[in-house]
């Protein structure tokens, strides 16, 4: 089976940035995006939003390049003020077309 190497990017953050940073992964380059509700606990213990402990983990599948902008918007954004991580992940893709923007 044919696979296209792209990058997972992952964002956990508070329910309240949500729809900003959905809205930025789409300008950043991002084809789509998936939102899961979450819970749970980090370095800090509790989270600074309305209901302690619930977030939301933000993923797109995105080119190298496309990874590189989102992850340094989202850190110059977002860390110094809010409970925001971000990660990568290397992921193995069908369909690659799915997940690159027509030029």
């Amino acid at each position: 089976m044919l696979t296209h190497s792209f990058k997972l990017v992952t964002i956990i953050a508070e329910p309240v940035l949500e729809p900003r940073i959905t809205t930025e992964l789409r300008r950043l380059g991002a084809t789509g995006f998936t939102v899961v509700e979450g819970r749970g606990q980090g370095s800090r213990a509790l989270h600074a939003a309305e209901i302690p402990g619930i977030n939301v983990r933000i993923e797109t599948i995105v080119p190298p390049e496309v990874a590189d902008r989102i992850v340094e918007y989202i850190s110059k954004q977002y860390f110094a003020d809010y409970e925001v991580i971000a990660y990568l992940s290397d992921v193995q893709v069908v369909r690659g077309e799915k997940y690159r923007r027509a030029p």
